[in-house]
């Protein structure tokens, strides 16, 4: 009877844990559920110029890819007139905070966000080796869109630290731009103004970040690498990369 009794607590057991585990996988499952970013890209309030820009800019494959959510707290680097700020503010919603950040102040930019529907905009304009985001670890995201390379290494590298202490733990830090020949470095970014690959992800782990993974969506593999992006727009290779702070 002892040890029945035993080797059925052990069936009964067994059966309570995978129970557990189930459950478990299927509300975690659950919260990675990628968010519907759809409402934010078709908003009225988006001009058709930017509208046009998204068939290149995949912004809905790239915040999946970046697992941006309902009330995250986040930051768009460079966001110029902004193209990506508009989007996050709707996908984040009231809870949620973006950080938008020019290296100079523009007033006719910051005039959008007076809109009711942008209450949650925060204009931070000023340098960005001193860029003005909180550095209490409460970010869950930031992005810098096709501009890293407009930036000199005596500016990325205290801007990335300064990005490294506003993320907190497990916060993504995402860097798209345009793809430089293998090797070149900075050589590209005033004349093509592309950037290598292989030295962003040099500067950014050595800023305390992880690559945490590299997506393909806007990739071109027959691009050349040796025309002016800004002269034959869209039809360059463009690199996603995904930082994670540890």
């Amino acid at each position: 009877m002892g040890k029945n009794f035993l080797l059925g607590m052990e069936v009964f057991l067994g059966i309570c844990f995978l129970v557990f585990v189930g459950a478990c996988s299927t509300a975690d499952s659950t919260a990675r559920k990628t968010q519907d970013y759809t409402p934010a890209l078709t908003n009225s309030e988006r001009p058709d110029t930017e509208r046009a820009l998204d068939a290149a800019r995949k912004p809905n494959e790239v915040l999946a890819f970046s697992g941006v959510k309902t009330g995250d707290k986040v930051a768009d680097i460079w966001s110029a007139r902004g193209y990506y700020t508009a989007i996050l503010s709707q996908v984040v919603g009231p809870q949620g905070i973006v950080y938008s950040a020019n290296p100079t102040a523009r007033p006719e930019f910051a005039e959008r966000w007076k809109k009711p529907m942008y209450a949650n905009v925060r204009v931070i304009d000023g340098p960005f080796d001193k860029i003005a985001l909180p550095q209490d670890g409460s970010l869950d995201f930031v992005i810098i869109h096709l501009n890293y390379h407009d930036l000199t290494p005596d500016v990325r590298i205290p801007m990335n630290k300064r990005i490294f202490a506003a993320l907190k733990r497990g916060g993504i830090y995402a860097v798209v731009d345009h793809s430089a020949k293998d090797g070149t470095g900075n050589e590209a970014t005033k004349t093509l103004h592309r950037i290598d690959k292989q030295l962003v992800i040099k500067e950014v782990t050595g800023s305390g970040f992880t690559l945490a993974k590299e997506g393909t969506m806007l990739r071109k593999p027959e691009d050349t690498r040796d025309f002016n992006v800004n002269k034959e727009r869209d039809k360059d290779d463009r690199f996603v990369l995904a930082f994670q702070k540890p």
